[in-house]
Order: structure tokens, then C-alpha cells, then sequence
């Protein structure tokens, strides 16, 4: 299973069905579920279905603030040359967050094996 690594509050926003757009700077070709990490925490806090990746134009980027909850005051411009929006579904918060081992130069996804 892959892991993303999040920050705060966006995984919080994930995790608690708020927020069904990751924002990112790439595409993706990774599908089905994947574990969410806190990042700098060494955790992994619950899993979600990885069902698309969208890439995104100014005017649907202004104007999908309740997908994505970056404030409106940040939409003024795309934040990346090329912005994706991958499109999250079924978040499942674990009832405790499981440790991990961080890979040297991980920034982005994890390897984590077939059990998180």
C-alpha cells in the first residue's frame, strides 16, 4: 500500500470529510486506497480511495473552495504551473494511528507493503 504524506490541517480536513480535493503539483496515476500520514510525525492516522486526478484551471480552482478549503484569499492564482486536484473518497480514521518507518528522501508517497 502507497502512504501520502499530509500536513496539518489538511489531513484533520481529510480524514474528518471535509475536504475530497488534495491539492498538488503533479498528476497521478495512483488508484484505490492509500494510507494517510501526518507528516513529521512518523504516523499513519487512517486510509481514503484515491479515485482521480484532475487537472485544474484557475476559474475551477476558485471556484471549488469547499472541495479543496484552501481560503479564497490564496485562489488568486494556481499555487503550481501544473495543479491537480486528486480526488479523494471514503476517508476511514483509525481509531489509533499506527507507527511507521520513514524512508530517507520520502516527500511525497511512502512504500508501505500490503498491511500499513
Amino acid at each position: 500500500m502507497n502512504g501520502l504524506l499530509i500536513r496539518e490541517p489538511w489531513i484533520d480536513l481529510i480524514l474528518d470529510g471535509h475536504k475530497s480535493w488534495e491539492i498538488r503539483g503533479s498528476n497521478t496515476s495512483i488508484r484505490g486506497e492509500i494510507a494517510l500520514i501526518r507528516s513529521g510525525s512518523g504516523l499513519i492516522l487512517g486510509t481514503v480511495q484515491l479515485v482521480d486526478s484532475l487537472k485544474l484551471d484557475l476559474d475551477t480552482y476558485r471556484e471549488s473552495g469547499e472541495l479543496h478549503h484552501v481560503p479564497p484569499h490564496k485562489c488568486q492564482t494556481l499555487p503550481y504551473t501544473n495543479t491537480h486536484a486528486w480526488v479523494l473518497r471514503d476517508p476511514v480514521r483509525w481509531p489509533e494511528p499506527r507507527p511507521y518507518k520513514h524512508p530517507s528522501g520520502a516527500v511525497i508517497w511512502v512504500k508501505l507493503g500490503r498491511e500499513p
